[in-house]
């Protein structure tokens, strides 16, 4: 505090003007001058530098130390300070300005010594400003440091609300200092944390401002002194003695219109005249946003936590790993300034990754602070404990019971899952109006729709009073496995990324639930239910891993008497799903989803037959058995046209017209991709099975035009395709359409748009650990180094790759892998090793069914003929042809272009100049007007020469 001293003092003089350090006092004639804090600070680094220019930045340095602050600041406190001397008044000149090079004090100065009996008096018979000092550097509080002080000087009477340890003292401090130089008479701190008696709370006031308190009524003795006084008065915590506070801070705010108030407390105080301002806690980064070390420093909570663990003695080198790992504990920790600071103290004793695990495992709420901290703020379990005791009974058995929430909850869930004979729903409400405006409980709007969470380090404290009974955890998970039977059948129709986190803000305590009822006293039947319920929702959200992890604990614990359930087909489906993108074409993903589609047969379910039936046609797919993913692709049909709604005909549509595409029936693929994409029923295509599967039609739909010539509108579609899968923040669903959208870059030679996609999805499927998908993109940056004329890796690169995807069961790319072999293998003069490549695929595709490449294959086999030591053109000309001939009867242009120019350049070289030109425009009159790719330029350079 700043107190006056009481014995002669060395002032300085100038003008009328007496400068007393020692005292932060100015007088003029003897009359103290009223100058704020930063004010004096930049007249005394000045005056210590008599006629010398002092930089603009050296007098930054000097009056905020430790601090970055804009130049305004500077020239508003250059001008108060002016001001307040009267600095160019009746020709008084004190201090010049020199343009781009700073200040300087001109005037004569002189010292002085002042005895005591002739120093001046407060003014007002006021004490002088008792603050405590202020933080030497506030962290990302100037937003609010602004808006209340514009509040407290418009309204004059303001409440900082907020939880304990957001900050609310530290901030209130700052404005005080911030704004001295408004309060010419005075500005007054009263912290209220020490009492227990609420008629103390006027004494104190009584005794900060240097009054007798000796009447058994001073208030009006208060108001009749405050009545004509401009004034600061803080009152800091106020929720314990809210009640006496309340009423008083009225009575000043209205019989003393100069007395501005500014009260801290974890609830408003609710009195006529009160701004509320809700101190939130610190921004931290969100979860999942691949944290780099430049975007770490732009969020406060991250800087508080650095600058406290470096303050005691930790040493971090901060790289994109810790920067993320920091960003976990300031998530754990809600952002709140106090956890955060106890959090870093530790990380000198522990290191960065052990304090993470500790706060993972469990929060300490015992960790020490500052030896100087108010007791109520050395440790979390003191804060908290401050505020647990002013609950009411009911609001703590209210509390106690909203722990059984992890994250996000709405009042209706509250309503299902904490009443009981103790707890009265009527009453409910009126608990949690009241624990919101004790910042006991944080409300946040998302959409429509309020929610309510507990910080979890509140959470924490709760569960340490008083665990979750087993009656309320089964109420919980019996609410989340309702809740999700119900989301399940309208997510679908949620169209975008933002809607579907609204959607799924309880995910967190769907988690928890899961966690409860696999436990060690939980109920496992109603978590096979819940796992059941939640398997679609992990699907869409491509939580892979965790929906696998579930759905194995959910089958372990099925008892004998519950096989072939609906829940155990519903888990099954999940487990087969997950299984296959994180581990390729296992046996086990064959076995879950057989056993689940067995299930839906056996119960006459045709709607979830139709599902899994959908399923093992990917599977099949992915599989590289085309031929049987065709015929479970032709079940669906007959079962959706039975059950006959549009949304399941346009399933059907799109699974038959990806495997027509992939056989290589062109003309019947597009029929089927059309009115999967644009037919009725189609915007009902969701991904509640793991796929978009209207997305996934599109994506083919643009590969079937681009074959049949219309490339500029596959260009099209497939861009389309592709921002709408990313829109959806649905990785699979992204993942199938980039990697089909490659292919069409490749068909076009685009190879810096392919290498620009196989980028996305390369990153995409390492988020969701989808290993087979990771090996598929190393095999198009393999066929991208073939391309750009690197053979020997390309080469090498795809034979990693294939013999990844063979282990992993993943046949779906094989041939489109095999054909970039041959062209690198003919590139390298390995003309016999690819001669036996082509071999090896053409029969596979003869087996598998995916005769969609057979004309390319073909025609590589005639260009392998014509590579040989000793060219065999008759029977490369023979596999030319059949490669056109082949494209010409399925529709496929593009094919047929390739053959073409191939044919072309064979009969060229025997002169058959004629035959060649015919052949090339007959394959090039297909093609749309305007349409451009590699093959169309090569075959328009190629009819030039001929």
């Amino acid at each position: 505090m700043t107190e006056p001293a009481g014995s002669a003092v060395r002032a300085l003089s100038f003008g009328p003007f007496t400068v007393t350090p020692h005292e932060r006092l100015v007088t003029r004639d003897g009359v103290a001058l009223p100058l704020g804090a930063k004010a004096f600070d930049m007249l005394i680094a000045l005056m210590s530098r008599p006629n010398q220019v002092v930089s603009k930045w050296d007098l930054m340095a000097l009056v905020w130390p430790g601090l970055t602050v804009e130049e305004a600041s500077l020239r508003f406190h250059i001008a108060a300070l002016r001001k307040a001397l009267g600095d160019g008044k009746d020709g008084a000149r004190y201090i010049t300005t020199l343009s781009g090079r700073g200040y300087c004090f001109v005037a004569p100065i002189s010292q002085t010594i002042i005895p005591p009996e002739q120093r001046p008096a407060p003014q007002g018979g006021l004490s002088p400003v008792k603050l405590p000092n202020r933080l030497q550097r506030m962290v990302g509080r100037d937003d609010a440091i602004a808006a209340v002080s514009d509040k407290l000087i418009t309204s004059r009477f303001v409440t900082i609300a907020g939880p304990g340890g957001v900050g609310k003292t530290a901030v209130a401090i700052a404005i005080a200092h911030d704004l001295l130089e408004t309060f010419a008479d005075a500005a007054h701190f009263v912290d209220l944390a020490a009492l227990s008696d609420p008629d103390l709370v006027i004494t104190s006031i009584l005794l900060m401002l240097g009054l007798p308190a000796q009447t058994d009524d001073p208030l009006p003795a208060l108001l009749a002194h405050l009545h004509d006084k401009r004034m600061l008065l803080i009152l800091d915590n106020c929720e314990h003695v809210i009640t006496a506070v309340a009423p008083l801070a009225a009575e000043i705010f209205h019989a003393a219109p100069h007395v501005h108030i500014l009260a801290t407390s974890r609830e408003a105080l609710r009195v006529e005249g009160e701004q509320v301002y809700r101190l939130a806690p610190l921004a931290v980064p969100p979860d999942g946003s691949g944290l780099t070390v430049a975007a770490a420093r732009t969020y406060p909570a991250l800087q508080l936590f650095l600058e406290r663990a470096t303050a005691s003695g930790a040493q971090i080198a901060l790289d994109d790993a810790n920067a993320a790992i920091i960003a976990r504990i300031c998530r754990k920790l809600d952002g709140m300034a106090l956890a955060i600071e106890l959090a870093a103290g530790r990380v000198e004793a522990y290191g960065l990754e052990q304090t993470a695990t500790l706060l993972d495992e469990r929060l300490n709420l015992l960790w020490q602070g500052q030896r100087t901290a108010p007791p109520r703020q050395k440790t979390l379990q003191a804060t908290l404990d401050w505020s647990y005791e002013l609950l009411s009974d009911t609001e703590r058995l209210v509390l106690r019971r909203l722990a059984v929430f992890a994250g996000h909850f709405t009042i209706d869930a509250a309503l299902e899952v904490v009443p009981d004979e103790r707890v009265d729903r009527s009453h409910l409400f009126d608990a949690i109006d009241s624990l919101v405006a004790k910042s006991m409980v944080a409300p946040r709007p998302i959409g429509a729709m309020m929610r309510y969470r507990l910080l979890d380090t509140t959470r924490a404290y709760l569960l340490d009073i008083e665990p979750n009974d087993a009656e309320l955890a089964a109420r919980h998970a019996t609410y989340y496995r309702q809740w999700l039977e119900q989301a399940g059948s309208t997510w679908g129709m949620v169209p975008s990324a933002d809607e579907r986190a609204i959607h799924f803000s309880a995910l967190h305590n769907v988690r928890a639930a899961l966690d409860w009822c696999f436990g060690t006293n939980g109920n496992a039947s109603i978590g096979i239910a819940l796992v059941a319920a939640a398997a679609p929702i992990f699907l869409a959200m491509s939580l892979l891993i965790e929906c696998r992890r579930w759905s194995e604990r959910a089958l372990l614990a099925i008892d004998p008497s519950s096989r072939g359930s609906t829940e155990e087909m519903h888990v099954q489906a999940a487990l087969g799903l997950t299984l296959m993108f994180t581990r390729g074409g296992s046996e086990a993903a064959r076995a879950a989803l057989s056993r689940g589609l067995a299930i839906a047969e056996a119960r006459g379910d045709e709607i979830n037959r139709l599902q899994l039936l959908g399923r093992m046609h990917i599977f099949h797919e992915r599989m590289g058995e085309f031929d049987a993913a065709l015929g479970y692709a032709r079940q669906s049909l007959a079962v959706a046209e039975a059950l006959g709604d549009a949304a399941s005909i346009a399933l059907a549509h799109s699974l038959l017209g990806v495997s027509l595409h992939l056989a290589g029936e062109h003309r019947d693929a597009l029929t089927m991709l059309e009115a999967a994409w644009q037919g009725p029923g189609t915007e009902r295509i969701s991904t509640v099975y793991g796929f978009d599967h209207r997305n996934r039609a599109g994506i083919s739909l643009a590969r079937e035009l681009w074959l049949q010539g219309r490339l500029a509108q596959a260009q099209r579609l497939a861009r389309q395709t592709v921002t709408e899968a990313a829109q959806m923040d649905h990785p699979i669903t992204l993942c199938i359409a980039l990697i089909w959208a490659v292919s069409i870059d490749l068909w076009n030679g685009d190879l810096d748009g392919a290498e620009a996609n196989i980028d996305r999805f390369i990153a995409h499927a390492e988020s969701r650990s989808m290993g087979p998908y990771l090996a598929v993109g190393r095999g198009v940056k393999g066929e991208l180094a073939i391309r750009r004329g690197n053979a020997a890796a390309g080469v090498e690169t795809i034979r990693a790759c294939l013999r990844e995807l063979h282990d992993a069961g993943y046949e779906l790319l094989t041939t489109t892998f095999n054909v970039a072999m041959v062209q690198g293998l003919l590139a390298l003069g390995q003309i016999e090793q690819s001669a036996r490549l082509v071999d090896d695929a053409i029969r596979l595709v003869e087996q598998s069914g995916d005769h969609l490449y057979m004309p390319e294959l073909l025609r590589m086999k005639g260009r392998v003929l014509l590579s040989l030591p000793q060219p065999k053109s008759e029977q490369a000309e023979v596999y030319l042809m059949q490669s056109l001939d082949l494209s010409r009867r399925k529709g496929a242009k593009a094919w047929e272009l390739r053959a073409a120019i191939d044919l072309a350049g064979l009969f060229a070289e025997r002169g058959q100049r004629e035959q060649a030109k015919r052949s090339l425009r007959s394959a090039l009159d297909g093609f749309v007007e305007r349409s451009d790719s590699a093959d169309i330029r090569a075959a328009s350079t190629l009819l030039r020469t001929l």
